[in-house]
């Protein structure tokens, strides 16, 4: 029995929509007919998101918030003792989403096959990223899928926060900056080109000051929109330049060293790195597979090249600790705990403790660079006003004096 998405009319020639389970399309067409509804289109739910992960989508469709409560609802379920299909079934009813439910129900209907669950979360690759399935995986072959569905949830709900916490951080400054670029080229494209009209008229000698502004708002006006094209540009010819992976890289590089943008990126990749592979070594994954796929997560290349060297080193028998400090890119704090968590048998918790210190770390940095840029911006914009009347108070004195 599989999960069919159909388009139905019905009497009156409306549209419906929805989702039944059923063995083939042709059985979904007859419970169709039996609920008075013409059927127009009828689509297995794996088949038609297939074709949409083969097609080009700007969002992935379901969200970090969407998968976090399906995964807490599911091992809520899961551990009150109900069968997974039945779990599957209610969790389905629950969401209001419809391409959420489909999917659930595409779980389900694979679940119902036979096979494992990770193999029907195995149909949706775009949804269920690859640690997803692989914890559920050793989940299923250890006999503590609840336990391990309760650890995944409490990991999709902690990458939703970190993820809500950066944008939280970010919004405030790109409005500030936003409003103040807005504001001043508003001065220097309407405003001062009307006030400066009056002194040109008076045919006087302009301060330097005064100079400058004029000087700047004609450019503003006459290659505004050519400066903004050329940024547009830019942005394109930098974005094709980063899709060589070569590229890629030494932009990530470069990224490490910039004074605060390195500390950021260094402590993100590293929280959720250590994060990933605290939640696979704790579901029985082995290392190296552990590795790998925590390697995944990892953003910055040079960061995950790293870790890919360091799975080579431990398949030769090295420590974890150690072949992860050969890089010198991951925080001294973080190496300490993995060799101190491999040392006395306790990988997983020291794991966790790299990635809460690391995220403690990184939630300061943030509060930090957001109480700072605030202020900053602030001053600016405030300096560059106070400039642009400066600038046209100075002629208005000038001509008082030579009146008196």
């Amino acid at each position: 029995m599989g999960a069919f998405e159909y388009t139905a009319l019905d009497n009156g020639g409306k549209e419906r929509k929805g989702i039944l389970e059923g063995d083939t399309p042709r059985h979904i067409r007859q419970l169709l007919r039996e609920k008075q509804l013409l059927p127009v289109t009828v689509n297995e739910v794996a088949q038609k998101e297939a074709k949409r992960q083969r097609s080009f989508s700007l969002t992935r469709g379901v969200s970090t918030g969407d998968l976090s409560l399906f995964t807490r609802q599911l091992a809520t379920l899961v551990r009150a003792g109900l069968p997974l299909e039945e779990s599957l079934l209610a969790v389905s009813q629950q969401t209001e989403k419809p391409r959420v439910q489909s999917i659930i129900l595409g779980v389900r209907a694979r679940v119902m096959e036979g096979h494992p669950l990770a193999d029907g979360l195995a149909e949706f690759p775009r949804v269920f990223p690859e640690i997803y399935r692989s914890t559920v995986a050793a989940g299923e072959q250890s006999g503590k899928l609840d336990g391990i569905l309760e650890r995944l949830a409490d990991y999709t709900e902690g990458r939703e926060q970190i993820r809500q916490k950066i944008l939280a951080a970010m919004l405030y400054p790109i409005v500030l900056s936003v409003m103040c670029f807005a504001i001043v080229c508003g001065l220097m494209v309407y405003v001062v080109p009307k006030v400066v009209a009056v002194f040109e008229s008076a045919k006087g000698k302009l301060p330097l000051i005064t100079q400058i502004l004029i000087a700047t708002s004609d450019f503003v006006r006459n290659y505004g929109i050519y400066m903004l094209v050329g940024a547009g540009l830019a942005l394109f010819l930098f974005r094709r330049w980063l899709s060589n992976p070569a590229n890629r890289r030494i932009w990530h590089r470069a990224q490490l060293r910039m004074p605060m943008v390195g500390k950021l990126s260094r402590g993100f990749n590293t929280a959720r790195f250590t994060r990933t592979f605290s939640i696979l070594s704790a579901s029985s994954v082995p290392v190296l597979e552990a590795l790998r796929i925590a390697g995944e997560v990892v953003t910055n290349l040079p960061m995950r090249d790293a870790v890919a060297e360091a799975a080579a080193r431990v398949r030769e028998g090295a420590a974890i600790g150690r072949s992860l400090g050969v890089s010198k890119l991951f925080p001294p704090m973080t190496i300490h705990l993995i060799s101190s968590g491999e040392s006395s048998g306790e990988l997983e918790n020291m794991l966790e403790r790299a990635a809460i210190a690391q995220e403690r770390e990184l939630d300061g940095l943030l509060a930090g660079m957001v109480g700072l840029l605030g202020p900053m911006l602030i001053v600016g914009m405030g300096g560059f006003v106070m400039a642009i009347v400066f600038a046209m108070l100075l002629p208005i004195f000038e001509m008082n004096q030579l009146i008196k």
